[in-house]
């Protein structure tokens, strides 16, 4: 399986040196947030023209590590409608664009009614909320199609697709039969303290409700702090469950991507994943 890092989890600067040390650190590919990792680009429209994918691209793939997907996350829920119109076009934009860089998905969040502090509002779990994701969202998988490149969505417990079954409900409506939209799966996401034992259930669900269709796995573990709140935690080192979790994952979805995501201690976090995936 593919093991994957945040390039902007490494630092920001240039493609050779962002490719250079995912590749020492030991990663097979990267989830590139242009704007974030790359210095000097923000990902806008109009700015990826040929010369800057492939230098971009070029600074990854000449050391070996491969951008099977992009970030391109804005909240379709934010008050400033002119932010969420931006952020919907520069996502368009990133499906049109992913082949270049050899994507074959481009991920986003659902967003909150918090706007930028994308924290949990009641709002967000009403059917306003889902009208108005499903709004932003509906004419992306057409996009995919044309561009031979799949959406990927993530939900979480404080966003507007807050719990699995939410988000199999947008795919179904903007996308049925999921023939261009892909799950990105982040367990950790889906928790906070009064639901974080359940973890295993909601991993289940999500198992069974994305089956065939979960583009990769953000890697997260956790413990909890004061009786009250999660607190990251490396993998492995946490209560979170990869020691079960991960030989499902590469039994059941074996061409899902496992994605580092803010993870601490990464080289005792990254030997254990491959002691358990190879």
């Amino acid at each position: 399986m593919k093991i994957l890092i945040r390039p902007h989890d490494i630092g920001k600067g240039t493609p050779e040196w962002l490719g250079k040390t995912a590749h020492e650190w030991g990663f097979d590919g990267v989830q590139l947030a242009i704007a974030k990792a790359v210095e000097g680009q923000n990902g806008n429209p109009g700015t990826l023209t040929n010369e800057v994918v492939n230098e971009i691209r070029s600074g990854f793939n000449d050391n070996g590590v491969e951008i099977p997907l992009l970030g391109a996350y804005f909240n379709p829920v934010h008050s400033n409608a002119q932010k969420v119109k931006a952020g919907a076009e520069k996502y368009a934009d990133h499906l049109k664009h992913a082949r270049e860089f050899g994507a074959k998905f481009v991920a986003s969040e659902t967003g909150s009614y918090n706007d930028d502090k994308w924290t949990y509002n009641p709002k967000n779990q009403t059917e306003e909320a889902f009208q108005e994701v499903k709004k932003i969202f509906a004419p992306m998988p057409k996009i995919a199609e044309e561009n031979g490149v799949c959406m990927a969505l993530e939900g979480a417990w404080g966003h507007c697709m807050f719990c699995p079954e939410q988000l199999k409900r947008l795919a179904d409506e903007i996308d049925p039969g999921q023939k261009n939209f892909r799950f990105i799966v982040d367990i950790y996401n889906y928790l906070y303290i009064g639901n974080h034992e359940q973890r295993a259930d909601i991993f289940e669900r999500c198992l069974t409700l994305f089956k065939g269709k979960i583009a990769g796995f953000h890697l997260k573990d956790y413990v909890v702090k004061d009786g009250e709140e999660l607190e990251f935690a490396p993998l492995g080192q946490g209560i979170m469950g990869w020691s079960n979790f991960l030989p499902r994952i590469k039994k059941e979805c074996p061409d899902a991507l496992l994605i580092f995501e803010g993870v601490k201690d990464v080289p005792s976090s990254l030997k254990f994943v491959r002691s358990i995936v190879g």
